[in-house]
């Protein structure tokens, strides 16, 4: 018994692929800093260009990041930017609004309802679920640091 576990080790060892951590890290590091300096360019032009406040410069931007990434995942151009850049291009806005749009895309054909519907949220729904009973959490931790006079 002790060899077939042996045996099993060494044939997941060859065919597992092999990766770089350090080369991964770089590609995600270039990848979210792109993402980040195409926002903030975003911001920068509303700012000065349309005379726009900060706060809703802000809102512009995140409105088109999430534009450009719809309309890259619609095009299956985001997909490889994500197997390229790895976190740096899913963890910013945008990564998110893949997954939303990949999800709407594959389950259309199953319907309005029962297809896109219902299925849409199936990666971003545990994000959205996490991000509002965290946020709740905060608040009563909060809401209870000023009643005890501590915020």
């Amino acid at each position: 018994m002790n060899q077939k576990i042996k045996d099993y080790q060494k044939y997941v060892e060859k065919i597992s692929p092999k990766t770089n951590l350090w080369g991964q890290m770089a590609k995600a590091f270039v990848t979210g800093g792109i993402i980040c300096c195409v926002g903030q360019f975003i911001v920068n032009m509303a700012m000065n260009q349309f005379d726009l406040d900060k706060d809703t410069a802000a809102s512009w931007c995140s409105v088109l990041l999430i534009l450009a990434s719809a309309i890259l995942t619609g095009f299956n151009l985001y997909g490889g930017l994500v197997k390229w850049g790895g976190a740096g291009a899913l963890v910013p806005i945008t990564g998110f609004a893949n997954s939303v749009v990949s999800s709407a895309i594959e389950y259309q054909t199953e319907g309005q309802v029962f297809g896109i519907g219902c299925k849409i949220f199936t990666i971003a729904g545990p994000v959205i679920l996490y991000g509002i009973v965290t946020s709740w959490g905060l608040g009563v931790v909060y809401w209870l640091g000023t009643l005890l006079g501590l915020g």
